[in-house]
């Protein structure tokens, strides 16, 4: 292990912002320290509304999560490990239609969690997260040593970062792309970096993960779609999916697990999170292992998927190329739409 932890690169100075993205930076600023000073449950009704004006009015991103869905849900019964409300959209038109506009209102809570996150402190995590596989979580946390996790856009996405950083006893890295607008860029940066995050271009990220990993440091990154390529198709909900194959191949090459978490959001101001342990396979040859180490995680994603269905936001972006094939190109956004 070195003695000095891996600097994190850089990147070259970039030009400032327009005066319109230094404004938006500014606004957004203070908006999130209001939102962080003023109680949760009548800013999160606000964001429900705000979700069904968008479902109203963003109708091509409606379909493509209508089509996405309805593959989703008709995988889960074919499993048999959908929920009643899955199980209703996969039969019932009106059924999907309510899982669809439930996207729309978990989206937006998925803005309002991130732009809260400097407000969030480990003492709250600790008391409003319920562990749900606390076993898995002292196996990943009872010895000291490099860990790769992964997560997807899904429910409380920041959580299992947050708590990574708590049981770990330091920070993690996390490749995220370099936004077209940098005052935004900069102020998701803070954001992140004030919870214990600390982000790395897509350029350097396969060399500094692997040096953080090499002095035993948390690394962590989204593995459900295809966003700047490096991708191997697996199966996902019955049908081939170009997933990142990014966790599969530091596993591989570190020899290490990997540690897949899902927080999702419940009643009562409650979060629920799940750890799995995703082994790679010891047979075949190298490209055998990584496509069995991903198809491993694409299973263990959709048993997560399957508890709360209209959690999982990635559902508006392109997944699958028989069915938008933009999929097989990437999207190109790591971040919600939203950011650009």
């Amino acid at each position: 292990m070195s003695e000095a932890p891996t600097a994190i690169p850089t990147p070259r100075p970039a030009p400032r912002g327009t005066p319109w993205q230094r404004l938006r930076a500014a606004l957004l600023g203070g908006l999130a320290r209001f939102l962080i000073a003023v109680p949760e449950a009548p800013v999160n009704a606000l964001g429900e509304a705000a979700g069904e004006l968008w479902y109203r009015f963003a109708s091509r991103r409606a379909e493509r999560a209508r089509r996405n869905y309805r593959r989703v849900a008709a995988h889960l019964v074919a499993r048999g490990i959908a929920n009643p409300a899955t199980i209703a959209a996969a039969a019932d038109p009106a059924a999907l239609e309510r899982l669809v506009r439930r996207a729309f209102h978990q989206a937006v809570r998925y803005y309002l969690d991130m732009v809260r996150l400097p407000g969030r402190s480990q003492a709250e995590l600790g008391a409003r997260l319920v562990v749900e596989t606390p076993a898995t979580v002292e196996d990943a946390f009872g010895r000291a040593g490099p860990m790769i996790f992964t997560s997807m856009h899904f429910g409380a996405v920041e959580f299992p970062a947050l708590f990574a950083v708590a049981r770990a006893g330091g920070r993690v890295t996390a490749p995220m792309e370099t936004l077209r607008d940098p005052e935004l860029q900069a102020w998701i940066e803070r954001t992140r970096s004030s919870v214990g995050v600390d982000l790395v271009g897509l350029r350097d990220a396969r060399r500094v993960l692997t040096a953080r990993l090499d002095e035993g440091g948390v690394v962590g990154m989204v593995a459900d779609r295809n966003v700047a390529g490096g991708t191997v198709d697996v199966p996902f909900f019955g049908a081939l999916a170009p997933l990142p194959m990014g966790p599969a191949l530091l596993a591989m090459d570190r020899g290490l697990p990997i540690w897949f978490a899902a927080v999702r959001r419940g009643p009562g101001r409650r979060y629920y999170g799940q750890l799995r342990r995703v082994d790679m396979p010891t047979e075949g040859n190298r490209r055998a292992k990584l496509t069995g180490g991903m198809t491993a995680l694409a299973r263990a994603m959709e048993e997560a998927i399957a508890v709360a269905q209209e959690q999982w936001w990635s559902a508006f972006f392109p997944i699958w190329p028989d069915l938008d094939p933009e999929a097989r190109t990437g999207t190109g956004h790591l971040e919600p739409e939203a950011a650009g």
